[in-house]
């Protein structure tokens, strides 16, 4: 026997996951977990999500948990969760962008906020950070209009366009902008050396190095998806991170239980590369080349909680973004990154009050389709004490 869970499965963005009413769910947060774990199909050893609607990817293996918000001042409250895929473990430290971007058609779609045309604005809680997203929703006939012009690297074809606003993104998950307190750092790391790095936490915690730290050029994209010698790299710089930070004891927790933040991205001047899609992206297009990391793995575009702290880090001397990129981004307060899959444009409002850096807030266009409504079928013994 099997139950059934009312269930929406939503792109948002360059992700894809499954979204839910809260009160559809258990309050035990245990239960609620082992259920949305056994939707997804995880844990799988073999990391193919076969037995579920994972997608075998983290982009495609996220979920979002919605509510009527009664606080005033915010008309949904958004729970965002990065489900293992070979663990039994949902990640809710942290925050997606992209996901974020499915919120607003979600609630306007479930009637969790009036429609109004040709705009319909969220005012989103983001659960996971205690941050305010705004989201400006394309209206028609009363629900959210996927069609327009506005393409995404990433994701084929246009859509509707949906701009959120992240209000006062700093100290999402740790309570600063510079969780080290400097906005440059060294620290030593077995196998690799001393690392020069930024750590800035801005939606989500990102850390980020230059490519010849691990010695690359900054353009790889297979070479970093398949050798386990430079995920290794990786995830030892990111593991003390966490560690660094107070997100974790030991770089081996941070292995096992902390996968989702901090986030670590390789960053480097303009360069022309070609993307995943044979796209030849021309160093004249970008301000930045990033490669970014995900749950072990190379994000195939880039994360919107990404692009966020890299505008934000970008308008802020003393990190090793400022130092690389032109300074007429400061001017536009527009950072043009070049990624695996194209490129992904954010905006950044950040001020400098009483010698303290304050980020006011950021900017980002997105698309979402809702893809498919029902319910999600789960095995009755999983959800046996429900």
């Amino acid at each position: 026997m099997q139950i059934r869970i009312p269930a929406v499965l939503m792109r948002g963005g360059t992700s894809r996951g499954l979204f839910f009413h809260e009160n559809h769910l258990p309050k035990d947060h245990k239960l609620r977990d082992r259920i949305i774990l056994a939707a997804y199909g995880s844990p799988d050893p073999n990391r193919r999500q076969i037995n579920g609607i994972g997608g075998a990817h983290s982009t495609t293996s996220k979920t979002a948990i919605i509510s009527p918000s009664s606080d005033p001042d915010y008309d949904v409250v958004y729970n965002f969760g990065q489900v293992s895929i070979d663990r039994p473990i949902i990640d809710y430290k942290g925050n997606c962008g992209n996901i974020s971007a499915a919120v607003g058609p979600f609630a306007v779609d479930e009637g969790l906020v009036a429609a109004r045309e040709p705009i319909t604005t969220v005012r989103i809680y983001q659960k996971n950070t205690r941050k305010l997203i705004v989201a400006e929703v394309p209206v028609k006939n009363g629900c959210y209009n996927e069609q327009g012009e506005f393409a995404i690297d990433g994701v084929p074809g246009t859509g509707g366009k949906i701009t959120l606003h992240f209000f006062e993104p700093a100290g999402a998950v740790t309570g600063k902008l510079f969780p080290t307190g400097n906005p440059k750092d060294v620290m030593d790391v077995p196998g690799i050396g001393r690392v020069t790095f930024t750590l800035i936490d801005a939606a989500n915690p990102l850390i980020f190095i230059a490519p010849e730290t691990i010695g690359l050029s900054g353009t790889e994209i297979e070479e970093i998806d398949t050798s386990e010698t430079i995920k290794q790299k990786l995830e030892a710089i990111r593991s003390r991170a966490a560690v660094l930070i107070g997100l974790c004891e030991t770089p081996q927790e941070a292995t096992i239980s902390c996968q989702a933040v901090p986030k670590i991205a390789i960053i480097s001047e303009p360069r022309d590369y070609k993307t995943t899609g044979g796209r030849l992206v021309t160093k004249n297009e970008i301000d930045l080349v990033v490669r970014s990391m995900t749950m072990g793995t190379l994000h195939r575009a880039y994360q919107v909680t990404g692009a966020i702290p890299t505008a934000g880090a970008a308008m802020m001397e003393g990190t090793i973004i400022y130092e690389r990129v032109n300074k007429e981004v400061l001017e536009k307060g527009i950072i043009r990154l070049g990624h695996p899959g194209g490129i992904i444009e954010a905006g950044a409002v950040v001020e400098k009050i009483n010698n303290q850096y304050v980020f006011k807030e950021a900017t980002i266009g997105r698309t979402a389709r809702r893809l498919m409504e029902g319910y999600v079928m789960v095995p009755e013994a999983v959800a046996k004490a429900w």
